[in-house]
């Protein structure tokens, strides 16, 4: 081949390469009529607001974040919250004594995994290792299966829970909303009776979970040698003798929790105007999200999600095909909201999750018995039951097939994967917390996978 042919051969490739790049860009392009059908959708969803119905604040936005009236959010309190929800030196009850310090809130809760944990069940005490993303988690081999703090269902994301009022698969936690005339339920001696303090559900789960995840701050002279000063300054109205407690420290942490905030994933930029801020398959993709699929019918607001309880019919976690523990099908987990209430009306049925960064931990339901957006978009679907155990009655009655097709499955698979994942949840994790330990997680197997060591 001549000089003259092989410039001639690259010039081809180069404009090839050029038309390819030019089809790419035109994908990301705006598309005024994609854009104008998102805009009427939103205004059609949200009872005539639009595109700021579904706004998430900024999480340094205290007056527009909701929080409890009776924990006001302030930035000392978040920075706090921040420390506690990571520090690994708040395990000082564990099962057995070689195992303090070792986990933390953020040991089944972390950014990484869109504060999920990176396997089916989160493993706090008992656990070791972490692995990549904590999927190399598992139990000590010096625990018993009973021993390991883990619950009975999928560990819920922290994120844009400023937007529940009621905490867990079966809202079980807070003393208002859904829980409003549930007083008998507040079992004294079990972590329901903290409802009695009278705190919404994000708060009461946090104070909750310290005594339930063998943490705390009190008995710890260590522990107010590291804090004091930052229970101080959170807690300035509060006298000394009340300041430093399981209750100020869930208050804190709650109050961090809320700021967690999906605010900077591409719809929401969307949102605020960024109009290529979505590619032209998540903008269709949204498209059969608020119309063709309506699934903001249960998935609404800025989380995207709700305070009702449905039942999908989806399997509970102990039919997970991933190794569990204490989720044996003799406990309630699976009963849902039932579980709580008692009402055999409510057996089965669970709280409608937020939906941002799913894509960051592949479990899916209650349950974890799904390994894909896209699998879990095909099930609801297809709307058949993959549960013998729930009767017809306890299916919600959206629960319907939605005669999707396979490329209307795709965009909607790719606004929920990439469209609604915030790319930096990092930014919420600390620098270091005050002890100095690793995090989330600091048994020796953790600590050498997360090159703390």
């Amino acid at each position: 081949m001549t000089s003259v042919h092989l410039k001639l051969f690259s010039a081809l490739l180069f404009c090839l390469f050029a038309l390819a790049s030019c089809q790419k860009d035109s994908e990301q392009m705006l598309d005024p009529q994609l854009d104008t059908r998102l805009q009427q959708a939103f205004r059609s969803a949200s009872g005539g607001e639009g595109a700021d119905f579904f706004l998430l604040p900024d999480s340094d936005d205290f007056s527009r974040i909701p929080s409890d009236p009776r924990n006001p959010l302030t930035a000392e309190k978040v920075t706090l919250g921040q420390m506690l929800y990571h520090e690994t030196g708040l395990a000082i009850n564990p099962v057995h004594e070689f195992s303090k310090g070792t986990y933390s809130c953020a040991s089944c809760h972390f950014a990484a995994a869109g504060f999920q944990a990176g396997r089916a069940q989160g493993l706090a005490d008992g656990g070791v290792g972490f692995g990549t993303n904590g999927e190399g988690r598992s139990k000590g081999v010096f625990y018993t299966a009973d021993e390991v703090d883990a619950q009975p269902t999928r560990s819920p994301s922290v994120m844009n829970t400023a937007y529940q009022t009621n905490m867990l698969w079966n809202g079980q936690f807070g003393a208002t909303g859904v829980n409003t005339g549930t007083e008998n339920r507040w079992t004294a001696d079990t972590p329901k009776a903290v409802n009695h303090l009278g705190y919404e559900g994000v708060e009461t789960q946090a104070i909750a979970g310290l005594g339930v995840h063998r943490m705390d701050v009190e008995n710890s002279d260590e522990i107010m040698i590291w804090y004091q000063t930052y229970f101080d300054d959170a807690f300035p109205d509060i006298p000394v003798a009340d300041r430093y407690n399981k209750e100020t420290a869930g208050l804190a942490i709650a109050a961090y929790e809320r700021t967690v905030l999906a605010n900077q994933a591409p719809f929401q930029r969307y949102l605020k105007g960024e109009m290529n801020a979505l590619t032209a398959a998540e903008k269709r993709g949204a498209l059969v999200f608020f119309e063709t699929a309506n699934c903001v019918n249960c998935h609404t607001g800025p989380a995207l999600n709700s305070m009702e309880f449905y039942g999908l019919g989806m399997k509970g976690l102990d039919e997970c095909a991933d190794e569990v523990f204490r989720a044996g099908p003799e406990l309630t987990g699976h009963l849902g909201r039932g579980e709580f209430t008692g009402l055999a009306e409510d057996n089965y049925k669970f709280k409608v999750p937020q939906l941002y960064n799913l894509a960051d931990s592949p479990f899916y339901g209650h349950g974890a018995s799904m390994n894909s957006i896209r699998t879990v978009i095909e099930y609801k679907n297809a709307a058949v039951s993959e549960n013998a155990n729930v009767p017809d009655s306890q299916l919600a009655d959206d629960f319907i097939p939605q005669n999707l097709t396979p490329d209307q499955i795709t965009d909607l698979e790719a606004f929920l994967s990439n469209g609604l994942r915030d790319p930096d949840l990092m930014r919420y994790q600390p620098a270091s917390v005050v002890s100095g330990n690793c995090f989330p997680n600091n048994d020796p197997m953790s600590r050498n996978q997360l090159g703390c060591e």
